[in-house]
């Protein structure tokens, strides 16, 4: 048999207020309340709402044959409970079915892992908590932000308890092996790795619309004839829940095409749906070794759309710098700003990569220019500092900019 795993990312980052320099000393509104609830919205109409619809109509159909996987960062799980209540309650009636698994991850989407495995471990907990609060699950299998993954990473998931990491399945570290069989991150002793075939995946998320793709149009029929002929013990399909509505519009044909594509899969009497634990329970092939970074970003599928360019090193290394300060404070509203700010969206912003990613870059920014991302985060990091001075607060360690300052 072989296993089709399908693993979604839902994801919306808290957008940062336009924060001038002569806001700074004045207020702590550093995210735009409005921006949020209108692109909450507007994602929930496009897909979040009917895709959940089309999901928990095909479970029904199939009698449970039909199988997915989510990871829901924290921050997209907030803006559900504030502006779209409706669109939480349709996860928690997907999770009712018992056919959906909720995956663990940092609870702010963030980068924690490359700067602070003590604020890397917080958010993870904080997050498996707010799933087992919603959901009645407790994650099994870990996806890291951005998919970003090493041994590392996989010694770190089978420490926290995980039974399975997912990674991308990246020509650069498989070498000749295949995608589609079921790993054990190198320096383990039993946890999975489990790897994204990113060409069929993609085939999804990046090419579906693409007229000029030589195989468009795609077909249910012609996806699940190439997945039938695929050797291997599970074909991962990984993706971004949006790609369904928001990146691939509805007359796109996208919703008719997943609506189509379990049944033309279940065709084929050795193919069958699994959640990423259940394919866990497999016997992994062989150990992979992963000795640098990899993320699911890019061509080059490295971590250079967040730490590329000075810009962004600089922020992330004067952010986490402030970590010591922030939670010597006991403040939790300084807590949950400084948290919020670690989101990785708002470093992808700053990125200067426009050549041959630059569309995809471009799409995702909010602003006209990476260089005003980077003044208007620093603007309001410089009032975060700002905060953990105020009186009472003397003695306090900061280090901003490269100057000490107490």
């Amino acid at each position: 048999m072989t296993s089709i795993c399908m693993y979604f990312q839902v994801h919306q980052p808290f957008r940062m207020a336009n924060y001038r320099v002569f806001d700074i000393g004045k207020h702590g509104n550093y995210f735009d309340d409005k921006k949020n609830e209108e692109v909450c919205k507007k994602v929930a109409g496009k897909c979040y709402l009917p895709a959940n619809k089309l999901m928990l109509d095909l479970i029904r159909r199939t009698n449970g044959k039909f199988k997915i996987a989510y990871s829901i960062s924290g921050t997209a799980l907030e803006q559900f409970e504030k502006y779209a209540p409706e669109v939480l309650e349709s996860f928690k009636e997907l999770a009712k079915t018992g056919c959906v698994e909720f995956l663990g991850e940092t609870y702010y989407h963030s980068l924690s892992f490359l700067y602070s495995k003590e604020e890397f471990e917080a958010q993870v907990k904080l997050h498996d908590k707010k799933i087992k609060e919603l959901f009645g699950q407790k994650p099994k299998v870990f996806r890291n932000t951005e998919l970003i993954y090493s041994n590392e990473v996989g010694k770190y998931a089978e420490q926290m308890g995980y039974s399975a990491v997912l990674a991308e399945g990246w020509d650069k570290i498989l070498e000749w092996r295949s995608p589609n069989y079921v790993y054990q991150p190198n320096g383990t002793k039993k946890i999975k790795l489990l790897l994204k075939n990113y060409k069929l995946s993609d085939d999804i998320a990046f090419r579906f619309s693409n007229r000029g793709w030589t195989e468009w149009p795609l077909t249910a029929e012609k996806y699940a004839a190439w997945i039938s002929a695929i050797q291997g013990q599970t074909i991962n399909l990984f993706m971004d829940y949006e790609t369904i509505g928001e990146h691939q519009w509805e007359d796109t044909g996208i919703f008719n095409f997943l609506e189509k594509l379990p049944f033309e899969l279940m065709n084929y009497s050795h193919i069958e749906f699994k959640t990423p634990s259940e394919v866990a329970k497999m016997d992994s092939v062989a150990n992979l070794d992963v000795p640098y970074m990899i993320s699911w970003a890019d061509l080059e599928r490295d971590l250079s759309a967040w730490v590329g360019n000075k810009m962004q090193q600089s922020a992330l290394n004067e952010i986490y710098k402030l970590e010591s300060a922030i939670k010597k404070s006991d403040d939790k509203k300084l807590l949950e700003d400084w948290r919020k700010l670690q989101t990785s969206d708002h470093f992808y912003y700053m990125c200067v990569k426009y050549f041959s990613d630059g569309d995809v870059h471009k799409y995702f920014n909010p602003y006209d220019t990476p260089y005003e991302s980077y003044i208007n985060f620093m603007n309001i990091l410089n009032d975060l500092v700002l905060r953990i001075k105020k009186p009472g607060r003397k003695g306090l360690f900061v280090r901003l900019m490269g100057k000490d300052e107490v």
